[in-house]
């Protein structure tokens, strides 16, 4: 069992592997093995010296993996869960991690997070301000040219695309405020008439 200090016993017998994998316990002959002088084989326990970790307090309801049974003794408080971003994560803790969609759901999630952490940047008197943020001045100032070409640098492959990854967003939202601030002015011009 996860988080207890005895070590789980394995799952199958090693003369099952070794029917079953091709080259399971090639390793298990010490003259075969490089490292053998320097290893210190466990006896019986893995070293902790608890039988269980002391569990950390749970101040709101946790995502738990599928694959354990039950919460991890230790976790993360830095981010919890919130808004539509929040939602997904809990979402994709429906799925095992072996799945794909698992995964796909928490990049989802994050990139989801960034954009309403920029919305809620815009309700404070510090909004994101993505000419500063992005570096594209510190860019232009520090050899802008002589370091892009006759290097071998692997970043040039992506270098036509990062305007439109970077200012793509801010550029369709900009528009989409001045669409949607346009029709709210016809339609109070058309009240006021």
């Amino acid at each position: 069992m996860p988080y207890t200090a005895e070590k789980p016993p394995p799952a199958r017998t090693s003369e099952e592997l070794r029917a079953t994998i091709p080259g399971w316990g090639v390793d298990l002959d010490p003259r075969d093995r490089p490292s053998v002088p320097r290893e210190q084989p466990s006896t019986h326990l893995t070293g902790a010296h608890w039988d269980f970790p002391e569990r950390q307090p749970e101040k709101w309801p946790r995502e738990r993996s599928v694959e354990h049974k039950f919460l991890t003794p230790v976790f993360g408080t830095a981010t919890p869960p919130r808004g539509l971003s929040g939602g997904i994560r809990k979402a994709a803790y429906r799925y095992s991690e072996g799945r794909t969609a698992h995964w796909l759901l928490l990049v989802l999630a994050d990139r989801v997070d960034a954009q309403e952490s920029h919305l809620r940047s815009f309700l404070t008197l510090r909004p994101d301000n993505p000419i500063t943020q992005t570096g594209v001045l510190s860019e232009l100032r520090h050899h802008p040219i002589r370091s892009r070409f006759g290097v071998k640098r692997t970043d040039l492959v992506h270098q036509s695309l990062d305007p439109v990854v970077v200012a793509g967003p801010w550029v369709l939202a900009g528009a989409a405020v001045y669409v949607v601030g346009r029709r709210v002015l016809r339609s109070l011009r058309g009240l006021m008439r």
